[in-house]
């Protein structure tokens, strides 16, 4: 079984493959932060991928006369649909689950004064060699590796300013463990010095994170099998990554953290909805180019804004690619 769907998160905790099984598609998204619509647990199976050793019920043609699932306007099956806590467009202020309102006015007035605003700035990676099925040969093109070095010169131009006053805390540099995406980093780590480069992430690797709409006709069964394998790890991946800082920090402690993910299109248009509490079924209607940027903040408040989306400002037009599509016409 591939590393990537090693664990799932169930609530707060995070659980093992077998754990996984045994707990199923409708129970788990019954505890992630918001749930897929939910049918019956009868009408359910659970999450066939992570059941080792036994074929996926998704791979055989009566799949979904088995399952007799509620389709959601004939697209895919209702359970798969993203429900938010609260009815589009309210703001759940407990998306991260660490609002608090037992805080007094002083408390939350010291919070949104004192408190850490988190930066996080996701970048594509780079253009890379398409024609391999094997993730250790999809490597950077030449002109991939242009583009990573352009965006290291800009992230370090952005957040490492000669100006003390100008220069930013980075936390971290984080990346996917998809070969693209870690030579893209390893190229941007040249340029930003003293910054933690940790070990590459399996919830970040590309996938199918959930439907979109427009759909294009039915989901198939593979893809409604593969929405079950994909969702949970990269909305654990969300999880893990998008939160407010709620704690006052030390004195003289920074008021800003930045943290640089390098990963890919799918994951960050899906980030990108889930922290913006849209619709996550909308992902696909975002493009982001090869070495784009997509930059929120959080604030302490538990507000979220974008500020860059798919900036490739500083990739001159003839390095700016969509994958194989060099330029606009396409």
């Amino acid at each position: 079984m591939h590393n990537a769907w090693r664990f799932v998160q169930h609530g707060r905790r995070t659980l093992s493959v077998s754990a996984a099984s045994a707990l199923g598609v409708q129970q788990y998204y019954q505890n992630c932060t918001t749930t897929f619509c939910g049918a019956t647990d009868q009408d359910i199976p659970p999450i066939a991928g992570f059941q080792e050793g036994k074929e996926s019920p998704a791979t055989t043609s009566s799949y979904k006369s088995k399952v007799h699932e509620e389709w959601y306007h004939g697209m895919f099956p209702k359970r798969q649909l993203w429900r938010p806590k609260l009815e589009y467009p309210l703001w759940d202020p407990d998306w991260d689950h660490k609002h608090n309102d037992d805080l007094s006015s002083e408390e939350k007035r010291n919070l949104r004064v004192r408190g850490v605003t988190r930066h996080i700035i996701l970048v594509r990676h780079g253009q890379y060699d398409e024609s391999y099925r094997d993730d250790e040969k999809r490597v950077l093109t030449p002109l991939g590796r242009e583009q990573a070095e352009l965006t290291g010169q800009r992230l370090a131009d952005m957040l490492q300013a000669q100006d003390p006053s100008m220069t930013c805390y980075i936390s971290s540099l984080r990346v996917s463990n998809m070969t693209r995406a870690k030579e893209t980093a390893d190229i941007i780590a040249k340029y930003i010095q003293r910054v933690p480069y940790l070990e590459p992430d399996p919830d970040l690797n590309e996938g199918r994170p959930c439907h979109h709409i427009p759909s294009g006709g039915p989901a198939t069964d593979k893809v409604i099998q593969v929405t079950d394998q994909n969702h949970p790890r990269i909305e654990q991946a969300f999880t893990k990554y998008f939160y407010r800082q709620s704690e006052l920090p030390e004195e003289d402690a920074p008021q800003h953290e930045f943290e640089i993910i390098v990963c890919h299109a799918n994951v960050i248009r899906y980030f990108l909805c889930r922290a913006l509490q849209l619709p996550p079924e909308t992902w696909l209607r975002f493009c982001p180019f090869n070495c784009s940027l997509t930059y929120l903040t959080i604030r302490p408040t538990g507000s979220v804004s974008c500020r860059f989306l798919g900036d490739i400002g500083h990739l001159p037009v003839s390095l700016q690619t969509f994958s194989n599509h060099h330029g606009f016409n396409w």
